[in-house]
């Protein structure tokens, strides 16, 4: 975490002034700090926060031998100092301790001031403000402060017991300064749970030391029997005591180093950027809807129901198929024989992959039926194949849109699935042959003669088949289509794209035609406005041509059920109603 945490203390003589400060260094270690290495104690924490455990290690140095403090770094004159080391931390000579994190090269470097002349000016504006102006009532807790050119500031102040001070206390504060608001004011809670941590202990030591000093030489009953002398806390040189005489421990300065730079890492390892994708799509929402769709029915069956159900019609759910191959069949595809069909390589494995097998003109036409909410009918004897046709074909349609039977032993409907596998024996009605809404596709055994050259070795396993797509309308090689289809096309032949980009760029398009959709159900089935006013828009959303209209039309059913309800209840709402008139 790229900030910088510090210890301040308000002294009576000299105001706020800073005591120690941890800083994060990604680059090399400035002139100053300690660059001796000696060995050092690993030092380990490790902390629980929300159920996951985080540890880091951190190697602690001492100061270097011989190292000499730099002599221009910012900071108050000598003579602002207390005398009895009050306004001190580290002495002169002393480089700073330095903790080397090696998961990340991340150094964190203490020191009494920061060496970097803004970021000195920077700690200091935020030390005064957090012993002066900035402070809760009671004068002890946490408080938040900052603006964009200072940087932000999570503030805890806290008193520790000193008997020979004015008010048998003195008042410090832990700072965390960092220029990201969003970032500190979400790490409070963390931060604030282990800076009361860091001040228990400092106070609990402090106060075995005033109780010992209190029962050694009471303070109250000496003052109360002493004449009043000005500033007499100031002349007895023993009321400006520094830290870790009040705490009586010779390794606080260690310690406090070795607690912020946990802190700054850990604080800065709890918490990570995600991608916010925004509302749900539309085939998310038809997804709940159909899985909320199955709960409920499943929870209304009962064993009688189930045997009664009768088997001589395939059913079909928007989005998802069942076969009639075996009567106890899931309502999601079969992994297993997906596997096991991966495994033999007779499948399709993507849109690329069709289009290589089948040829660029008869995968256009395919895919155009497709687009179109065409009927495709699929006729071969291996299920598997089928059913990896339509996982591949279903692809380029938004989820609302797809109806399948992945293999049936007699023609259905096109009311009741749009994707339709059919054993080779079936027959099909002759005016669905002719029909410019259907597109059959026969799976053939291929004669030695039709054997098509194999481009890669994968495509072994379906050298063995003749593909013959045919229909009713066959695409004409010079028409335009619709716009998706010439993008698809366009992303399928360009070989610089991995075939998980080209699986991104569907999902693109479908959401940018899905908006499109949007717009036009809204303009037309909730607004009714006339078809001119309609056909203005059709152009401003660059689907004037046929086939776009037609696309946009079928894709309409796609819809999920509440984006249609949310669009009506806010027509009907009475501020909707008002504002239209």
């Amino acid at each position: 975490m790229n900030a910088i945490v510090a210890l301040c203390h308000f002294c009576e003589l000299h105001g706020p002034r800073t005591l120690f400060c941890t800083e994060v260094l990604h680059s090399p270690l400035p002139q100053g700090a300690g660059s001796g290495d000696i060995s050092g104690q690993n030092e380990q924490a490790e902390e629980e926060e929300g159920g996951i455990q985080m540890s880091s290690r951190i190697r602690s140095h001492s100061p270097a031998e011989g190292a000499s403090a730099d002599s221009s770094s910012p900071g108050p004159k000598k003579s602002d100092m207390c005398e009895a080391s009050g306004c001190r931390s580290l002495a002169g000579g002393h480089p700073g301790y330095v903790s080397h994190d090696k998961e990340t090269s991340i150094k964190y470097v203490s020191h009494q001031h920061p060496n970097h002349p803004q970021l000195f000016s920077i700690v200091r504006q935020a030390c005064v403000r957090s012993l002066s102006c900035e402070v809760c009532p009671g004068r002890e807790g946490p408080i938040f402060f900052g603006d964009e050119q200072h940087g932000f500031v999570f503030s805890h102040t806290f008193f520790i017991k000193d008997s020979l001070a004015r008010g048998f206390q003195r008042w410090y504060s832990i700072i965390t300064i960092m220029m990201d608001r969003i970032y500190l004011i979400n790490s409070w809670p963390f931060l604030l749970g282990k800076i009361r941590g860091i001040i228990d202990e400092l106070q609990g030591k402090a106060l075995k030391v005033f109780e010992a000093e209190q029962f050694g030489c009471p303070q109250r009953a000496q003052r109360m029997n002493t004449a009043f002398t000005p500033f007499l806390h100031q002349r007895n040189g023993n009321a400006a005591r520094s830290l870790t005489s009040l705490t009586n421990d010779e390794n606080l300065w260690a310690c406090l180093h070795t607690s912020f730079a946990w802190l700054l890492k850990a604080c800065g390892s709890r918490l990570t950027e995600k991608l916010l994708e925004g509302a749900p799509t539309e085939d998310t929402l038809v997804q709940m809807e159909k899985l909320a769709d199955l709960k409920e029915e499943s929870e209304g069956w009962d064993g009688s129901e189930e045997e009664e159900k009768p088997l001589s019609q395939p059913d079909v759910v928007e989005g998802q198929e069942l076969s009639k191959s075996s009567p106890e069949t899931s309502l999601m595809p079969d992994c297993n024989s997906w596997n096991v069909a991966h495994r033999r390589l007779s499948v399709f494995r993507s849109l690329r992959h069709m289009r290589q097998v089948l040829g660029a003109s008869a995968f256009r036409m395919l895919a155009w039926h497709v687009l179109m909410g065409n009927q495709v009918i699929w006729k071969a004897r291996d299920m598997d194949l089928v059913q990896s046709a339509f996982d591949v074909l279903r692809t380029m349609l938004p989820i609302g849109c797809v109806r399948i039977i992945p293999y049936s032993d007699q023609y259905e409907e096109a009311y009741r699935c749009n994707f339709l596998g059919l054993s080779p024996h079936v027959q099909i009605p002759p005016h669905i042959l002719s029909s410019e809404f259907a597109v059959l596709v026969e799976v053939r055994a291929a004669t030695r003669s039709s054997l098509y050259p194999t481009l890669f070795d994968d495509e072994q396993s379906l050298n063995k088949y003749e593909f013959v797509v045919t229909s009713g309308s066959p695409v004409a090689a010079d028409r335009v289509g619709p716009t998706i289809l010439n993008k698809i096309e366009a992303a399928l032949t360009n070989q610089n794209l991995s075939v998980d980009v080209v699986d991104q760029c569907l999902v693109c398009l479908k959401e940018e035609w899905m908006n499109k959709v949007k717009v036009l159900f809204k303009f037309t089935k909730v607004d009714s406005r006339p078809k001119e006013d309609t056909q203005k828009l059709l152009s401003i959303l660059g689907a004037a041509e046929e086939d776009n209209v037609k696309l946009l039309k079928f894709w309409m059913t796609g819809l999920s059920k509440t984006y249609k309800s949310h669009l009506m209840s806010t027509v009907r709402s009475p501020t909707s109603s008002e504002s239209r008139n």
